[in-house]
Formats: C-alpha cells, sequence, structure tokens
C-alpha cells in the first residue's frame, strides 16, 4: 500500500475538521478557538501538548520509538479580514473574516500527520508540530521564536508547507534557495506650500514632486538593480488635496518593495530614500521618508530542499513533483523559521481553485482532495529524515 492510500481512511475525519475551521475562522493572535480545538486533537491522541507560545501558538510533541535528533513541522492557523463570497454550507459564520489562505487546510493537514505519526512512531527521534498563529502580516513565527521555541524544542530543522492554486492538485514544487519575497512597506510625505490652483507661483506643489517620485521609484528595478536580480517597487497609495481649486500643502504615498536578498532588499531603501530627497530639493519641498521592513526573504537551504523533494516524489511520484518552478513575490513569515534553523518550504497544488482563484480572493476555498497528500507528505518527510527505527 502506497503512503497517501495508507493515510486515505483519515479523509472524512479531515475534511470535517478542515471544513469546521473554514467555518470558524480568527485573525492573527485571536485564533483561541482554533489553537484549542488544535491542542484537544492532539491531546486525544496521547501527544504532548503545549499551549500559548507566542500568544496562540500550540506545539505537539511526538517521540519516536528512540533517538536524540528532532524536527520542526509548521501549520499556520489565522485567517484573513476578507468577506467570504461563498455560498456553500461551511462558508464562515464570522462576518469580514475567512480562510482566504487555506490555512485552515494546512493547520488541518498536519493535524492529520500528528495521528499518523502518532499511531506508529516508527521513526527515530522526535517530531515537534507546530501549530503557529498570525502569519497573515502580523508576525507570529518571530513571536514563537521569542517565547523560545527553539529553546524549549531544540531541533536541527524545520519545515512548512503552503497549498498553491492554479498547480495540479497533489503536485508539489520545491525550490532551492529563494521561494518567498521580502515585504517592505515605504510611506513619504512631500510638504510644499498650499494655494489656489488658479494661482500656483504662490505656493509650492508636492503634488508635482509626488508624480515625479512615482516615475523616477520605477527606475530603480530598471536601472539600478543588476538585470539577474529581482526586485518589485510598487507604489500603491497617493494621496494629496481635497479640492478642485487648491493646490494642497502636502501629498502622501505608500507602497511596498519585494526582493529575494538583503543585498538587493538594502539597495532598493537606500535607492528610494536618494529618489525622494533628490526629488524634494530639485522641486523645493520638504520630505519625510520612512521606510519599514516587513517579512525577510524566505530561502530554503539547498539540502533540505532536496530532502522534501525525495519526500514529494515518494508521495506523488516524480513527473508531479516541479524543481523548477519559478518564486514567488509573495511574502510568508516562515523566513524568520528559517533565519534561525536549515530547512524548506515547499508548496502543494491545490488544483484550479473555485472559478480558477487564487489566494487571497473572496471565493477561495482549500480543496478538500489535497488533504492526503500533505499527510502523506509530512509522513514521508519524516521518514526520510529520521529514519525508520531499528
Amino acid at each position: 500500500m502506497s503512503l497517501i492510500e495508507s493515510v486515505r481512511p483519515l479523509q472524512g475525519k479531515l475534511t470535517a475538521i478542515r471544513r469546521d475551521l473554514h467555518a470558524h475562522p480568527e485573525l492573527a493572535f485571536e485564533e483561541h478557538r482554533t489553537a484549542e480545538l488544535v491542542a484537544r486533537h492532539l491531546e486525544s491522541l496521547g501527544i504532548e501538548t503545549h499551549r500559548g507560545i507566542g500568544g496562540t501558538g500550540v506545539v505537539g510533541v511526538v517521540r519516536g520509538r528512540r533517538g536524540l535528533r528532532a524536527i520542526g513541522l509548521r501549520a499556520d492557523m489565522d485567517a484573513l479580514p476578507i468577506t467570504e463570497r461563498n455560498e456553500f454550507a461551511h462558508k464562515s459564520t464570522i462576518q469580514g473574516c475567512m480562510h482566504a489562505c487555506g490555512h485552515d487546510g494546512h493547520t488541518t493537514m498536519l493535524l492529520g500527520a500528528a495521528e499518523a505519526l502518532a499511531a506508529r512512531r516508527d521513526f527515530d527521534g522526535t517530531v515537534y508540530l507546530i501549530f503557529q498563529p498570525a502569519e497573515e502580516g502580523e508576525g507570529g513565527a518571530p513571536a514563537m521564536i521569542a517565547d523560545g521555541l527553539f529553546e524549549r524544542f531544540p531541533m536541527e530543522a524545520v519545515f512548512g508547507m503552503h497549498n498553491w492554486p492554479g498547480m495540479e492538485a497533489g503536485s508539489f514544487a520545491i525550490h532551492s534557495g529563494a521561494v518567498m519575497a521580502s515585504a517592505d512597506r515605504f510611506d513619504i510625505r512631500f510638504t510644499g506650500v498650499g494655494a489656489h490652483a488658479a494661482m500656483p507661483h504662490l505656493g509650492v506643489d508636492p503634488v508635482v514632486a509626488g508624480a515625479a517620485f512615482v516615475q523616477a521609484a520605477q527606475t530603480l528595478v530598471s536601472r539600478v538593480l543588476d538585470p539577474i536580480d529581482a526586485g518589485v517597487v510598487s507604489v500603491t497609495q497617493f494621496h494629496a488635496g481635497e479640492a478642485y481649486n487648491v493646490i494642497p500643502d502636502r501629498a502622501e504615498l505608500c507602497g511596498t518593495v519585494r526582493t529575494f536578498s538583503a543585498e538587493v532588499r538594502d539597495r532598493l531603501e537606500r535607492g528610494l530614500r536618494q529618489v525622494a530627497e533628490g526629488i524634494a530639493q530639485s522641486h523645493g519641498v520638504e520630505v519625510d521618508f520612512q521606510f519599514r521592513r516587513g517579512y525577510p526573504p524566505t530561502i530554503n537551504t539547498a539540502a533540505e530542499a532536496a530532502l522534501c523533494a525525495e519526500a514529494a516524489r515518494a508521495v506523488a511520484g516524480p513527473e508531479r513533483v516541479f524543481t523548477d518552478r519559478r518564486p514567488s513575490m509573495g511574502a510568508e513569515d516562515f523566513a524568520y523559521f528559517l533565519l534561525e534553523k536549515p530547512g524548506a518550504y515547499v508548496w502543494v497544488g491545490n488544483g484550479p481553485g473555485e472559478g480558477g482563484c487564487m489566494l487571497h480572493n473572496p471565493n477561495y476555498d482549500f480543496n478538500d482532495e489535497v488533504l492526503p497528500a500533505g499527510v502523506a507528505y509530512w509522513c514521508a518527510l519524516v521518514q526520510r529524515l529520521l529514519g525508520a527505527a531499528r
């Protein structure tokens, strides 16, 4: 019997859990119901369970027959502030909140792996099951690290998985190196002198300065970065003025920067500051430039990525495991774990999705047919990393 067939009897139970989680989404650091569901399920399996790590995080400890080695498997639990448009029976019961990124599926797959691993315990060492809060922009991973995750649960490597709409259901993509980008934000305020729009010579127009910045910022990627390096600079907000006939005294711009390396990240921050200050000087306005660093790039370590690929091939077959997919400019706070430990973050195909929609879409839903593939992958990875006990 294949590994995926051995866990398929769990699908009915896991589907019910996943749909219950989908119907009861919770935002970052508010995952109290979800965390309690996770903890009680782990305890029902006889798994040592630790609550309240990094806020609402939960860690389960599955010990094998013997051995001192240990690894961590991570799933995220939080939902998004999005109003769901689906009308199926398990749609969100919380107005303005839904599982639009599949964290309900990620949590369920790791719970399924917990059940399979606890039933067999046919490995040497310990598996730490990390149920993380607040992935969606609030930094649950660094919160767990600050709360002593790696000191309390010493592991040699840590692994994550995310569903990926647009990939064939149950297929896998593994990257050696960069898999997700950093996510930084900038806020710029140009301050000039307001005036009547019919008499612009009596003022100093910050709108013109802001427009010049929008244009100049685009040259950073095309003319400052090495063409081999990837980067995105997007101005996403431009606020100025309230009337048709008044030149305002300020213009405020906001945006995001995405990169795959610390060096490019530093270069773009310096470049944006220089562009903003140069434009302010040339237009006679004052400028306040703020650059706020968010999640760092998610960088897989090569050896661990190779082991993940082996595990995925054992589950899905070599023809459905891809190691040449382009990384994503989206961001993921699993990156903080990879700054501390070797490991890898993989994608599991979710199929085309409802209406072909992608993540963070109000019509998104996790594909329950993928649950056995995710559970089997976690089990296969444990087999390859910790081996069978003798």
